[in-house]
């Protein structure tokens, strides 16, 4: 009877076992066909092309001018800084490009749609499936803990409740928080927050990740260790990323970096830090 009891609890023990192997397995298995339909729709060559994009402010009988005839074209893989002062239309301009505000003027294309020419249903839809945000204030839910943000959102996409618990550990894992899973944001540090935003913007898949000064709330190390592990992470993905910053140490991250000031995009002869005075750039610390 002994015997037949150890050999039951054996057989118990390896079929768990082997249940959670393939769980896993189909996991991969699942994001990595979720990347490669991504890719499929990713591989038109440019990701973003926004075309003579002004942008007014009007109150009563004054208005002010925030972007200015923009036009710039950002191919697919591409990691795109878009730089400047503070106060040059750099986040007023990656809302447009998100579709989270409307141009005055202009065009927005993203993966070949015209997104200004959508209804707001339609651009909420759009949004939801093809772009990953990343902000600097991280804005994740206080009461939820890390795998419960990320799984919030992956909801949102139409992910059943278990796919999308399974694919938030995945990506939970993917950033080094794997045994941060169930903690509350008050009891992460701002890095780990930040690593958690990338996590939920990587979920799903979206071709486009936006992210609006992503280290302005971090220290030099932690603000390092997120942008290394934002750029691989996109690169492994081939996801096309347009960051804003006024942090120069990112540089040396991008591919393409663009400056704007006074609304304006600036030719690369008259783009230098001096004349955009931004600090002289340095590079990130390397890692121990």
């Amino acid at each position: 009877m002994t015997l037949s009891l150890m050999r039951f609890s054996s057989s118990r023990k390896n079929g768990t076992g082997r249940l959670l192997q393939a769980t896993q397995r189909q996991l991969v298995t699942k994001v990595h066909n979720r990347t490669e339909t991504a890719n499929v729709a990713h591989q038109s060559g440019q990701a973003i092309a926004a075309q003579h994009i002004d942008m007014v402010y009007r109150t009563g009988n004054q208005s002010q001018t925030v972007l200015k005839d923009i036009s710039l074209n950002i191919g697919s893989g591409t990691i795109q800084l878009l730089m400047g002062p503070s106060g040059s239309g750099k986040t007023t301009l990656l809302s447009i490009l998100g579709g989270i505000l409307s141009p005055t003027q202009g065009t927005v294309s993203l993966l070949g749609t015209d997104i200004t020419s959508l209804s707001k249903r339609q651009l909420a839809k759009f949004r939801l499936n093809n772009i990953g945000f990343i902000f600097q204030g991280f804005n994740l839910f206080d009461a939820l803990t890390a795998v419960e943000n990320i799984v919030v959102a992956l909801k949102m996409k139409g992910v059943r409740p278990r796919a999308a618990r399974q694919e938030a550990l995945y990506w939970l894992d993917q950033v080094g928080l794997a045994d941060k899973a169930h903690h509350l944001p008050k009891n992460l540090s701002g890095g780990q927050k930040q690593r958690v935003a990338i996590a939920r913007a990587l979920a799903g898949n979206p071709p486009l990740i936006m992210a609006d000064e992503p280290t302005a709330a971090l220290d030099s190390h932690s603000g390092h260790v997120v942008i290394e592990m934002l750029c691989n992470l996109a690169k492994q993905n081939d996801r096309t990323v347009l960051m804003v910053t006024h942090d120069p140490r990112i540089q040396s991250v991008a591919d393409q970096v663009t400056y704007l000031e006074d609304g304006q995009l600036q030719s690369p002869e008259a783009s230098s830090t001096d004349e955009l005075h931004l600090p002289q750039p340095q590079p990130w610390p390397r890692s121990a």
